[in-house]
């Protein structure tokens, strides 16, 4: 029996963290958290380089330092023309006809599974690197993360680069009036193309507003009044969801601005003991050289001496007349000797010690010159990693209260609405999830599914212990 069903195709917020569940919403059922299918999950910064960083370098060939890309996923981060990247969400059905956990919520998750199977292969210039089916939620529903890029572009710029309007004309949607555009007529290709594979599962689309024109003016308002609300309660769920990632990474930026004190302060503590060692170093090195000024002297009168008695000429004592040769010998030549050979004893003991003197200051001299050295390199180290963490700190301190700032003027709700764009590429991505590594068969995939889903709540429990009492 054929069923009729809606088809609804949406551009997202792209909340990365939301859709990894890295943070629980409020209108997210715990108890069906597990049964999300999670087909990819890459790290953004490494597709970037995967697709883009052969031609910056092929760009910045033959250009001056200051007119080079250095980093390209920043240039785009920073700039105004293009997003990092696109977010898109199909659905079937709403939560009356088609809700989670029911057997027709089972049939759209069957639908959904196989539509984003040739995702990729259908739309090549539209690099997917996050998707996730949610059924935790009212209504299953299809989360495609995508970064849109075009190849050989021979306008201005990189050869290769990131272009919404250029990667859809590629696929060979021209674009019309400004209710037509390339993005517009896309999605409804994507919706046709669900609607096929839905028609296979006894689904049919029913595209409703073809016959609105004959409704009275306030059944049509009131249709319409009914539409808008639905949208702003699912743009108030997004809101929600990004708020609660804004909070944690603002305690999460505290916290490290807390850790950066501490490790400022011990830096600083290490600087100054630092600077006492090197200076109780200098002080000893300065005594090792006046030492050695003193025993200079000392040492230059033993080597004169020792040259003296090296060129002493022996004047034997002249014999008296009838002066035997025994007396002689005894009465003058032995005490001679005798007084000489005691004097050379005397002077190489003074020597030898006077040289052990000198081998010992000059090792220690060696030894404090060195331990000098050394503390003015470590001196030197503490005082840059001082000053890298007083830059550091000083950043972190200036955005937190730039924040601050902005809240106090603007309001809660406006800094909101702002940042939600820019605080939806901050999350790192941990581990790659690639689609190969999913089991085919769709028993084995919720199972594959409900595993990677309870490694993520344990990680969201720790991460909350973890900042429990910084909270804003």
């Amino acid at each position: 029996m054929t069923m009729k069903r809606t088809i609804s195709g949406m551009i997202g917020a792209g909340s990365l963290a939301h859709n990894r569940r890295d943070f629980i919403a409020g209108n997210v059922d715990l108890d069906r958290v597990h049964l999300n299918i999670c087909y990819q999950n890459e790290n953004l910064k490494q597709v970037y380089k995967e697709l883009f960083d052969e031609s910056v370098e092929r760009y910045n060939v033959g250009k001056r330092k200051d007119r080079q890309i250095t980093n390209y996923y920043e240039k785009i981060r920073q700039g105004k023309q293009e997003k990092l990247f696109h977010e898109v969400i199909f659905q079937i059905g709403n939560c009356e006809d088609m809700a989670a956990g029911t057997p027709d919520g089972e049939l759209a998750v069957k639908v959904l599974d196989e539509y984003i199977q040739d995702f990729q292969k259908r739309n090549p210039t539209l690099r997917v690197f996050s998707c996730c089916l949610h059924q935790d939620e009212a209504t299953p529903h299809l989360h495609i993360d995508f970064v849109p890029y075009v190849t050989g572009w021979k306008g201005k710029g990189m050869d290769t680069r990131v272009s919404l309007k250029q990667a859809l004309k590629s696929l060979g949607f021209q674009g019309g009036n400004k209710h037509d555009t390339e993005l517009n007529q896309w999605i409804n290709h994507e919706k046709e193309v669900l609607a096929e594979i839905a028609r296979e599962h006894g689904i049919e689309w029913e595209q409703k507003g073809t016959h609105e024109e004959h409704l009275d003016v306030y059944n049509f308002k009131k249709k319409e009044r009914k539409k808008e609300v639905q949208a702003l309660e699912q743009e108030k769920e997004y809101l929600t969801a990004e708020n609660e990632g804004l909070t944690s990474q603002i305690a999460e930026i505290k916290a490290e601005i807390k850790m950066l004190e501490e490790e400022k302060n011990q830096a600083q503590k290490d600087k100054e003991m630092a600077e006492q060692r090197a200076e109780k170093a200098e002080k000893e090195l300065k005594n090792l050289e006046q030492h050695r000024e003193q025993l200079q002297p000392i040492m230059d009168s033993v080597n004169k001496e020792l040259k003296e008695i090296g060129a002493i000429e022996l004047l034997l004592p002249e014999t008296g007349p009838l002066e035997r040769a025994a007396t002689y010998r005894d009465k003058k030549i032995k005490p001679l000797f005798i007084k000489m050979k005691n004097k050379i004893a005397a002077m190489a003991v003074q020597v030898k010690e006077l040289t052990r003197q000198v081998e010992t200051w000059k090792r220690k001299y060696q030894k404090e010159k060195q331990k000098c050295q050394s503390m003015k390199i470590e001196l030197q180290e503490l005082r840059h990693d001082n000053n890298c963490l007083s830059e550091k700190n000083e950043k972190l301190l200036n955005v937190s209260n730039r924040y601050d700032r902005v809240v106090r003027v603007l309001g809660i709700s406006t800094v909101d609405a702002a940042v939600q764009k820019d605080i939806q590429i901050q999350q790192e991505l941990e581990e790659k999830l690639r689609k190969e590594q999913m089991p085919r068969k769709m028993s084995d995939r919720l199972q594959w599914a409900r595993e990677r889903s309870q490694e993520r709540n344990t990680q969201s429990r720790k991460n909350k212990t973890k900042y429990r009492g910084m909270e804003i």
